[in-house]
């Protein structure tokens, strides 16, 4: 089957996964990492980024010690519910690459997972920069120090971060190899530079560094420290929302899923422990500086405290030195105003330098490479179609060059802002409403209880997981409100377009769990619910066979079922019942693909039977759930009843009478051209499994001679806005109503909307306007707008003799005229020929003329002339079963319906379908 072909009949061609899984294993040379080079390596040399160097003492002076623990563990706390729910859902099944992004879009699917995804790369990509900036700032200083500033400290830190990011890009697109090695490299440095400094707090300390307040262990330090100090309009959430970068390189080793030996066992080892292993040197950090480092100091040796001074509490006062002017003009040492501080800590200071190095480079490596990562699984996914560009990988580790290209794009315009300060909170959003749906992700999959939900993970729990992504939305808030607002603004908007665009991928989602857990609790709930009038709306099972070949009888009912009413398409299938079964099963998906594709909310069934009206019986009894039942039947009139075998009109009639038995109301539609339009989908190109509006206008436009052009226009006339016209209605009969619900729920389409509604029926020619009035009454009470009322008085009388004569011309094939022959040749041709129409029974048919139609008409534009010109050949009473032959029966409908524009005959079956109230 060609790919044109699969997408008509609804199948996927875009993200299948199967086939990219194929093509990953059939590839030689690939480089796979285990849990600690893969995940935990990466994720500490994330996490240990610019913060953990040039900003925790900061962080630490601003919030003191107390705040800045809870600072650290409330990050923390996040991030390890995160880390928890991410290891519940990558132990759920086989990941391939793509990280956050593929772990959410086959958890919640491709309208969560395109829209997070496309943020969570964005944010790596804008995090390259808050490393690379961070880096620069190390070096600047460093220029400060020797007097070689390029040209000012701004322009310094672009220009530095510039060369930084080229260098760094050349790495990537060299390959994971190198960049794998050039990890583990850059960790040994971070491991020596954290271990200097904590020496480094132990060492006794000179005068120079007193004097930029350095004391060593001290408890009166420790002590002042303890509390906040927030300067400058910090305060605790505005310096969390910039130390929380810090805590999210926890997807590092995620997002590289597609380059991990065993995604499902490295995930979760490496990322809980990079988190404990992390938290620890933090705290400890922390502790350890702002007990070794007073807040403010001026660096100058000479300010020492006078004998006999007051120190009021300070503890470097208490120590020996004075730095009181602090108060009132800016110093340039101290906690809160010197960012090297675990430089001048440490034992050595240029190992301190060292490990900024190490960690902003490792940081913006492990980013610059998981952002086109996720991107390009992302697009290979094909939700974003204009992106499809960026899904081409090079190399045999498929790396995706084009996404390297794009985040150094992004990277160098958020290197030009050159503020460390201003670009860390941008992205702390961007992250937590990641984390927040990997969260989600979690508790959906959990509450969904879908039997695929099989975690190997078990140390997590849905509620700690709800939890986590509540609490991620709270801090979002709480770092910056319109933040968040643009943020989730950003996330609504690709999440409405994704969904718009309904990307042809089915993942097994847990968003589709969840939707068969609601539709099955609502079913049930419905059962308990009784019937009542006022929620009466028609429930259909339609006879289109497979739906694309009666597309008009499709139409029909669904205008007056669309966002109302239940609507089944159903296919019977007779002969060998292997092989009808077989191509049953085959067809059931791509037929009701169909209907989805163009739009049609339906549902489409299929038996197998020995005969048609034995599958019909099967599904009139069958078909539906609980209150979601078909109450109508639709069928289309049979055309060639006349050449037709009598076995099917047999079966055709039987329908009818098994819908009456079943209490079912009926509805019989006919139009000039029928619907069967199976010779013009043979005949165009075999374009047998699609018909569509542009379908057709293609097909008109090929050699349309060979074509029926009015069959085609007849398939396609429900379709198009109905002009200015009438729907009449022949109401000759109480049916419960059904005949006059169902032209008023065409009225209320916008197709039909022009169509006004008017009424036919029955009465006396003496009490005319007195009918009228009572049918008017009614009609209002029923709030039913229409536009006429006529009141017909001859509605009881018999057919005139050339209406009748008419009749008899019809049936004249089909009668067996026993009266002619002697009795045993007309037993014998009863026995051979029973579908045939007796003398007895055509008597007997003539006596039961009179009374009123059970079958209505309601035919759209037709003229008060037309139908009264033709009214005395259509009154003619119904056959009941076992009392009018099928062909006698046929030939009544066929003279009912015969020259009339698209007709349906309705027939109620029940108590009452309209209400009022009194």
């Amino acid at each position: 089957t060609s790919s044109v072909e699969r997408v008509a009949n609804g199948e996927s061609t875009a993200g299948d996964e199967t086939t990219a899984s194929k093509e990953e294993e059939n590839k030689t040379g690939l480089v796979k990492f285990g849990w600690v080079k893969g995940v935990l390596v990466r994720c500490m040399l994330n996490i240990w980024g610019v913060m953990l160097f040039i900003r925790l003492s900061w962080i630490v002076g601003q919030a003191g010690i107390g705040l800045g623990v809870i600072i650290i563990l409330l990050a923390t706390m996040v991030t390890s519910i995160t880390g928890l729910s991410t290891s519940a859902i990558a132990t759920n099944g086989f990941v391939r690459g793509g990280g956050a992004y593929y772990l959410i879009s086959r958890s919640l699917g491709p309208e969560f997972g395109g829209s997070i995804g496309l943020i969570f790369a964005f944010a790596n990509a804008v995090a390259v920069a808050m490393y690379v900036v961070g880096f620069a700032e190390t070096v600047v200083e460093l220029l400060k120090e020797s007097d070689t500033i390029m040209v000012d400290e701004s322009n310094d830190i672009r220009i530095i971060g510039t060369i930084t990011v080229v260098c760094l890009l050349g790495i990537s697109v060299a390959g994971m190899e190198w960049e794998a090695k050039a990890q583990v490299i850059l960790l040994v440095v971070l491991l020596i530079a954290i271990a200097n400094f904590f020496i480094g707090t132990v060492i006794p300390t000179n005068n120079e560094k007193k004097a930029r307040g350095f004391f060593n262990y001290q408890a009166s330090i420790f002590a002042e420290n303890f509390g906040p100090d927030f300067r400058g309009g910090e305060g605790f959430f505005s310096v969390f929302a910039i130390f929380f970068p810090a805590a999210t390189g926890i997807l590092a080793g995620a997002n590289i899923s597609g380059d991990l030996k065993d995604p499902q066992g490295a995930i979760p080892k490496g990322t809980m422990l990079a988190i404990l292993i992390t938290t620890v040197a933090y705290i400890g950090v922390a502790i350890c500086a702002a007990s070794c480092v007073v807040r403010d100091a001026t660096g100058n040796i000479n300010d020492t405290a006078v004998s006999g001074m007051s120190c009021n509490g300070s503890s470097a006062c208490n120590l020996g030195y004075d730095f009181s002017r602090c108060r009132n003009q800016p110093c340039d040492y101290g906690l809160m105003n010197n960012f090297q501080v675990m430089s001048m800590v440490s034992g050595f200071g240029p190992l301190i330098t060292a490990g900024i190095f190490s960690a902003t480079l490792s940081s913006a490596l492990a980013s610059l490479v998981s952002a086109p990562k996720v991107f390009q699984a992302l697009c290979k996914d094909n939700v974003y179609k204009g992106l499809h560009f960026f899904a081409k990988g090079y190399g045999k580790n498929n790396e995706p060059i084009r996404g390297y290209v794009l985040t150094f794009v992004i990277a160098m315009a958020f290197i030009l802002i050159a503020e460390l300060n201003t670009i860390a909170p941008i992205i702390s959003n961007f992250f937590l409403a990641s984390y927040a749906l990997i969260n989600f992700s979690c508790f959906h999959a959990s509450y969904a209880k879908s039997p695929g939900w099989r975690p190997a993970f078990r140390y997590y729990n849905m509620w700690v997981s709800l939890f986590g992504a509540l609490l991620c939305c709270g801090v979002m808030f709480v770092i910056n409100w319109w933040a968040a607002l643009i943020t989730y603004a950003i996330e609504l908007f690709l999440y409405i377009y994704v969904t718009y665009k309904k990307p042809e991928v089915n993942w097994g989602s847990s968003t589709q769990a969840l939707y068969y857990i609601n539709a099955l609790d609502s079913a049930l709930a419905l059962t308990a619910v009784e019937d009542h009038v006022k929620n009466f709306r028609p429930q259909c099972i339609v006879l289109t066979g497979a739906p694309m070949i009666r597309p008009a009888l499709l139409d029909i009912t669904h205008t007056f079922t669309k966002n109302n009413g239940l609507c089944i398409c159903c296919e019977v299938y007779t002969g060998p019942r292997k092989l009808c079964v077989k191509e049953m099963n085959s067809g059931m998906a791509k037929k009701q693909a169909w209907l989805t594709k163009n739009k049609r909310k339906a549902f489409y069934a299929a038996v197998a039977a020995d005969s048609f009206r034995d599958g019909v019986k099967s599904l009139l009894q069958a078909s539906g759930l609980g209150r979601m039942k078909p109450n109508t039947l639709v069928i289309g009139f049979k055309k060639d009843w006349r050449n037709a075998a009598a076995s099917q009109v047999e079966n055709y009639v039987g329908v009818i009478h098994d819908a009456f038995d079943f209490e079912l109301g009926m509805i019989i539609v006919r139009i000039s051209q029928g619907f069967d339009i199976t010779q013009v989908l043979q005949k165009s190109f075999h374009i047998f499994f699609l018909i569509s509006e542009s379908t057709i206008n293609t097909i008109q436009s090929m050699h349309m001679g060979e074509f029926n052009q009015k069959l085609l226009e007849a398939s396609t006339q429900f379709k198009k806005k109905q002009g200015k016209g009438t729907i009449d209605i022949w109401w000759l009969f109480d049916d419960g109503g059904l005949t006059i619900l169902i032209p008023y729920i065409l009225t209320i389409r916008k197709k039909w909307k022009n169509c006004k509604l008017r009424i036919f029926t029955g009465g006396k020619a003496n009490r005319i306007e007195e009918e009228k009035l009572v049918m008017a009454s009614l009609l209002s009470k029923f709030r039913i707008k229409f536009a006429d009322i006529n009141i017909i008085c001859d509605i009881n009388m018999k057919p005139n003799k050339e209406s009748w004569k008419f009749f008899e011309e019809m049936i004249e094939p089909y009668r067996l005229h026993e009266s002619c022959k002697d009795i045993t040749t007309a037993e014998k041709l009863k026995q051979e020929t029973p579908w045939k129409i007796t003398d007895a029974e055509l008597e007997a048919f003539k006596e039961k003329v009179k009374p009123s139609l059970p079958f209505y008409i309601c035919t759209y534009s037709y003229t008060v002339d037309q139908m009264l010109e033709v009214i005395s050949k259509k009154i003619l009473p119904v056959a009941r079963k076992g009392v009018v032959s099928d062909y006698l029966y046929m030939a009544w409908l066929e003279i009912l319906s015969k020259n009339l524009p698209p007709t349906l005959m309705v027939r109620g079956n029940h108590k009452n379908v309209l209400t009022f109230y009194s």
